[in-house]
């Protein structure tokens, strides 16, 4: 119950009651499967992943791909509705695609 409250907050004071319930929930979903992973790769908060010169992706499609392909390597379990709210929450607040 703890970490729900505390989630709540932070979300809260980051800003995020401006997103819909699906992208918050998206939110929740790639901090609890993809995070851990992101730091030890990247350190900090592993936002890196997204942020550094020479990324990989380039469309919207691509970031499916790849969420879909980084859920199966974690067994993270989630459903492609969940894959594609990822997907569009990481495009949202990092890649910015058109397309």
């Amino acid at each position: 119950m703890r970490l729900i409250t505390l989630l709540i907050a932070l979300m809260t004071t980051f800003g995020a009651q401006a997103e819909t319930p699906q992208l918050q929930a998206a939110r929740l979903l790639h901090d609890k499967s993809c995070t851990s992973c992101h730091i030890r790769m990247y350190g900090q908060d592993g936002s890196k992943m997204y942020t550094r010169d020479g990324r990989l992706l380039s469309n919207k499609l691509e970031i499916q791909q790849r969420v879909a392909s980084c859920n199966a390597t974690v067994n993270a379990g989630w459903f492609p509705e969940e894959e594609e709210s990822v997907a569009d929450w990481l495009n949202k607040h990092y890649y910015r695609f058109d397309n």
